[in-house]
């Protein structure tokens, strides 16, 4: 009998995840430790996690509205260890591409998957290794690092598990990449592991999975990719006394300052207007010479000149 194994790459846009093979580990009860602001996130996520990808636009929203209560501590899921199963309709990369597609049309968020085509990745373990090696080094740069790895993999179809990859995009991040390499090939492989063991106490099954936990040791969880106002609500349950920020765009490029690439989903979340009325803006912003854009079929990137 053939074992039925959930296949990772195989995301359900219907309930926003990409589940992890085989993981039937019971939660365990974890105490997570609780930084300098009033409640702490724990974000599993993968950098090849399509539907992480998906939430992009509520998560930036999330930190421009109520930054000042949270601090999120970015934790790697190794979504892809290898090709060592077929399972889901996916046993191979090029089965890959066609899921992709359909998941950037679910999220309106752009997505080439032609890379399964062209250059498929082998594991998204490097990626994640290389994460941990940059949180290492600086944690905000870690976050950029990590958007970064996104785009180039969803938008220009590299293959970020290849070490001449993650070189380009380290550097783009503003990171040392000689001290990148160091702690990739010495520590960030056991955080890498410290963070695939929490995941098993935590009972993690797929991502994009969110822990949001308080000083009193309260926790709720977010599973999958959900409506921008489940992640605001379960933040406010944890501290009511939370108060949002309203997001002030003195201009059509404001959002540039916080966020320097914006796709039209992200923008027309941030602002609260509808995808077309987004469109509009930043194309006009395009043609009067303020940004420039990265063009794809499902989508397209905006970047302040």
């Amino acid at each position: 009998m053939t074992e039925n194994k959930t296949n990772p790459l195989l995301c359900d846009p219907e309930t926003g995840s990409c589940e992890i093979p085989a993981a039937t580990t019971q939660a365990q009860s974890v105490v997570l430790p609780i930084d300098s602001k009033p409640v702490k996130i724990i974000y599993y996520t993968d950098p090849i996690c399509s539907s992480c990808w998906g939430i992009e636009p509520q998560l930036r929203k999330l930190k421009l509205e109520y930054g000042s209560y949270f601090d999120i501590d970015y934790r790697m899921g190794g979504l892809l260890p290898d090709w060592s199963y077929n399972s889901g309709g996916i046993s191979k990369p090029s089965d890959v591409a066609h899921h992709w597609h359909d998941a950037s049309l679910y999220y309106q968020m752009p997505i080439d998957g032609d890379v399964w085509l062209e250059d498929p990745l082998d594991s998204s373990y490097p990626s994640c290794i290389a994460v941990k090696a940059a949180q290492i080094q600086d944690k905000n740069k870690a976050v950029a690092f990590m958007r970064i790895l996104r785009e180039k993999l969803y938008l220009e179809k590299m293959n970020i598990a290849k070490w001449d990859n993650i070189v380009v995009c380290a550097q783009l991040a503003g990171l040392d990449t000689q001290k990148l390499k160091k702690d990739y090939d010495q520590d960030a492989k056991k955080h890498f592991q410290d963070d695939l063991q929490l995941a098993r106490q935590l009972g993690v099954r797929g991502f994009p999975t969110l822990f949001f936990a308080d000083g009193d040791g309260n926790k709720l969880t977010v599973y999958g990719s959900k409506p921008y106002a489940s992640y605001e609500n379960t933040l406010v349950a944890l501290y009511p006394e939370a108060k949002k920020k309203k997001i002030v765009s003195n201009s059509p490029l404001a959002l540039f300052d916080h966020y320097p690439t914006l796709t039209v989903r992200e923008y027309a979340e941030l602002l609260n207007i509808p995808l077309s009325e987004a469109t509009a803006i930043l194309e006009k912003q395009t043609t009067e010479g303020h940004l420039s854009k990265k063009v794809i079929k499902t989508g397209a990137l905006y970047l302040k000149k």
